[in-house]
């Protein structure tokens, strides 16, 4: 027996999957925000702690956008 590939369906998957959009979640243990799930789609991509510079701009409290832009995780 021998399965067919079509190369056009795995190029309807690859167009699927980036057009998701990138979501943030917040993570909360005893009425606190542990942490903050990035994801695309239902897939992990990261975790950011919500105590960084990027989480904290994420939660909404800096206002400086540069933050966000030059943080590291």
């Amino acid at each position: 027996m021998s399965e067919n590939i079509n190369p056009e369906n795995e190029n309807v998957k690859e167009s699927a999957e980036v057009q998701e959009e990138i979501s943030y979640h917040a993570v909360e243990k005893d009425g606190r925000i542990t942490a903050i799930w990035e994801m695309r789609g239902r897939k992990h991509l990261r975790t950011i702690d919500p105590r960084s510079e990027e989480g904290r701009h994420l939660l909404g409290h800096t206002d400086n956008p540069e933050v966000a832009q030059n943080a590291q995780v």
